[in-house]
């Protein structure tokens, strides 16, 4: 679904404009919450969908809350993001919302630390649910920080592998490649130069190159972002140094930064129906469950292939994981209507039938597991892909910070140099970069 990756395309910079939220007012908790979830009422619930579609999609899944909830009443208001949450969050009063949601997984260290959303955990132990029997892993890790349960996980997006089958078979290449070194051979193979471009690229591996994101890359070794003392683990893992010098390998190898980058100002929109992968341009993409259905609605003319991301070449065993995130959903903490929020809270993220309802209307991968094996999911072989990446037990997702994505951006940005050669000292460029994520979340605590 565009929608959710559409803000998680900007999620580095979103994340600036919560800065405000450390020093956001905490309401009651939620043990103190003393209205009747039984008493009619209105409840105010903002989220940030926008496409017609999925604003439907989302007042479809109302709507059956209300069915099953006579006396509450929900009133929807969409296209919020950070910013206009945040402002609403902090000036608190009766036209605020009472149920929250972001597309920022990253910022969930904010929301938790800050008491902008409120503790969920009074709620979850009230209605008897086992979250850990109930969602995947990963999703329960990026609905909290540091113990604190401040959201729910209502959808996720899985991250895989995009190839054109046809591509493929011209090329002579029989299956996905598994590993790293077996997909930089693939890449290759598929990458026919025309002049001092291309008339085909394998795969796009700029950081720029739309979902090519140091994370994402990350996902698929095994790494720690912070050691045991909560320091950057960046330059003392061997993992990141893996990825940086795999990855500017590859770029390398593809024809060099400069005519990748100078054939990527040739690229269509993301969101929009000339994205590269759709028009051929590119043979191999990074990207999550909702582009099978933007390749199909954009009638491409080449049979669609679907995989996991490779992995390390040593962690073959692995193979089949991948990156994941979501939308999160939250309830303000200025709210004097908490016990009915959470009626809506847990409705949408834990109801089976209203959560593989609103997966099958938006294109996004369930984050329940009754869910994920639901018999009225709507999937197929390719979209299957996905749902196993979000099953699997070593898929995974950025850990959360007190400053949310700050040090994904301070990494990235050092991606963007070294992948440009303006780095020439890998060792030492992140022996930097961890100095400066440390500098930073001290500060912010």
């Amino acid at each position: 679904m565009p929608g959710i990756s559409r803000k998680a395309a900007v999620v580095l910079a979103a994340s600036a404009s919560l800065a405000l939220l450390t020093t956001a007012c905490t309401g009651s908790s939620g043990g103190g919450a003393a209205d009747d979830p039984d008493a009619k009422t209105t409840l105010t619930f903002w989220h940030g969908w926008s496409a017609p579609a999925e604003v439907k999609a989302v007042q479809d899944n109302v709507d059956r809350f209300e069915k099953a909830h006579p006396n509450i009443t929900v009133k929807v208001v969409g296209n919020i993001n950070d910013d206009k949450l945040n402002q609403a969050l902090r000036a608190g009063g009766s036209n605020g919302p009472d149920v929250v949601s972001s597309f920022t997984t990253s910022n969930i260290g904010k929301f938790c630390s800050s008491g902008a959303f409120l503790d969920l955990k009074p709620f979850v132990e009230k209605s008897g649910l086992d979250l850990a029997a109930l969602i995947p892993a990963p999703m329960l890790e990026y609905t909290q920080f540091e113990g604190t349960r401040c959201a729910l996980p209502l959808l996720g997006d899985a991250y895989g592998l995009y190839y054109n089958k046809d591509a493929f078979e011209a090329a002579g290449i029989e299956a996905p490649p598994k590993t790293w070194s077996e997909f930089a051979k693939v890449a290759k193979k598929l990458t026919r130069a025309k002049g001092d471009g291309y008339e085909q690229l394998g795969f796009m591996p700029n950081y720029h190159g739309y979902e090519t994101v140091v994370d994402h890359y990350m996902s698929q070794w095994d790494h720690a972002y912070f050691d045991a003392d909560g320091r950057s683990n960046v330059a003392k893992d061997p993992a990141f140094a893996e990825m940086f010098t795999f990855q500017k390998k590859l770029v390398d190898d593809l024809g060099g930064f400069a005519r990748l980058e100078k054939y990527r100002t040739t690229f269509g929109d993301e969101w929009g129906a000339e994205h590269p992968f759709h028009t051929g341009q590119v043979a191999m993409q990074l990207d999550g469950e909702w582009r099978l259905g933007m390749a199909r609605d954009a009638g491409v003319g080449f049979e669609i292939g679907t995989a996991p991301l490779p992995v390390a070449d040593d962690e073959v065993d692995e193979y089949g994981k991948g990156f994941l995130s979501g939308t999160v959903v939250g309830i303000a903490p200025q709210s004097r209507k908490q016990n009915a929020a959470w009626e809506l809270v847990k409705y949408m993220t834990t109801d089976t039938d209203a959560v593989v309802a609103f997966a099958n209307a938006i294109r996004n991968v369930p984050s329940t597991y009754p869910a994920l094996k639901s018999p009225g999911l709507k999937t197929d072989p390719a979209f299957r892909t996905f749902l196993d990446i979000a099953r699997h037990p070593e898929s995974n997702t950025p850990p959360a910070s007190v400053n949310g994505s700050t040090y994904q951006l301070t990494l990235q940005d050092f991606g963007y140099r070294y992948e440009a050669g303006r780095v020439k000292d890998l060792k030492a460029g992140l022996e930097k970069t961890a100095a400066q994520i440390d500098r930073d979340i001290e500060q912010a605590k």
